[in-house]
């Protein structure tokens, strides 16, 4: 393994050559703001609507969706989501606990938790698409692959280098969160209890098992299965980016099965074959806030063998096709 050091050393500093990885880091940092902005608009209204007791605003929202069960123009699905949200809602109101109480923690805790079904997944498929098929287009491939190098660890060498630059990109995403959110919200909340362990059976939530932790070790939490999904995803864009030839054509293909991801999510309850999907499955920080799965039956063991799976069988082609296809021509 002591030559596949210099393989890594070579593509982090064509890693770091790339425009698109600081692109990444600027849309993070122009998009990141509008978010707080938004969201202090929202907490500046609530708090002259509701003077500033949460009690009160959390009651108002918990009335609103119960309101919205009796309507005939909300869908069945919709029901189920908002029927979930009540109980959750509830609890924390017995148990005197904001679960939004405002903050830099809260909001890179939120921000992350909505980001990681596309928005996480499209910024790793930026670096990742490219990984081999750009190489192709430009023609560096042949170059690379005439050393004395097993194809193999040539590969590796990729591999291990994205998994590096995922982790960068998912570490800098919750830094500049909560940088960016902390000078406007405050950067205390760390301690903030939040309850876990909802499980969620029909439409109604059991809540035998649930417990509050501390947010930091809930943000733990929540970090480590958007870096799992995020890492699948980039094993995913790694397989398309050696199938085929064209940057653009990778690109395209790993960009619309996210976006279909995102569809399917809110419309395939009633396909239970769609549960196999990997884009059904992104959204795992999901089940440790007790949410609704997308599909019934779903639940966090099953999401982490279909992702497993579905990472497993993409770098079994990605070194198959990658050792036995003739590239250099």
């Amino acid at each position: 393994m002591s030559n596949i050091m210099p393989l890594i050393r070579n593509e982090t500093i064509k890693m770091v050559k790339k425009k698109r990885l600081y692109i990444i880091f600027i849309v993070l940092a122009v998009l990141v703001p509008m978010f707080t902005y938004a969201q202090m608009k929202s907490a500046e209204n609530n708090r002259d609507k509701f003077g500033g007791d949460w009690r009160l605003e959390l009651q108002q929202a918990i009335t609103d969706n119960q309101n919205s069960l009796g309507s005939d123009r909300v869908p069945e699905e919709y029901k189920k989501y908002r029927t979930v949200y009540i109980q959750q809602m509830q609890y924390y109101l017995e148990n005197d606990i904001n679960p939004k109480e405002p903050g830099g923690v809260t909001f890179t805790r939120e921000f992350m938790n909505n980001a990681v079904g596309l928005f996480i997944p499209l910024l790793i498929m930026a670096i990742a698409s490219d990984l081999v098929s750009g190489e192709r287009t430009t023609g560096t491939i042949k170059m690379l692959l005439t050393r004395p190098v097993k194809r193999w660890k040539v590969l590796l060498s990729k591999l291990i280098t994205l998994i590096m630059f995922v982790s960068i990109i998912v570490v800098s995403a919750y830094i500049i969160c909560y940088v960016i959110s902390g000078a406007v919200f405050g950067y205390k909340g760390f301690g903030m209890p939040i309850f876990t362990g909802f499980k969620v059976v029909g439409t109604d939530v059991d809540m035998s098992a649930v417990h509050a932790v501390d947010q930091w070790l809930y943000m733990l939490m929540q970090a480590g299965l958007i870096w799992f999904v995020s890492i699948i995803v980039a094993m995913l864009a790694f397989m398309v980016s050696v199938l085929v030839r064209s940057t653009a054509a990778s690109i395209v293909i790993m960009m619309a099965s996210l976006i279909a991801g995102t569809i399917l999510t809110s419309m395939a309850a009633s396909w239970q074959s769609a549960k196999y999907l990997f884009m059904v499955n992104l959204e795992l920080p999901d089940y440790l806030s007790g949410g609704l799965p997308p599909i019934e039956g779903m639940n966090l063991g099953f999401s982490l063998i279909v992702l497993s799976v579905w990472g497993i069988a993409s770098l079994f082609v990605s070194f198959i096709v990658f050792t036995k296809r003739d590239i250099l021509n």
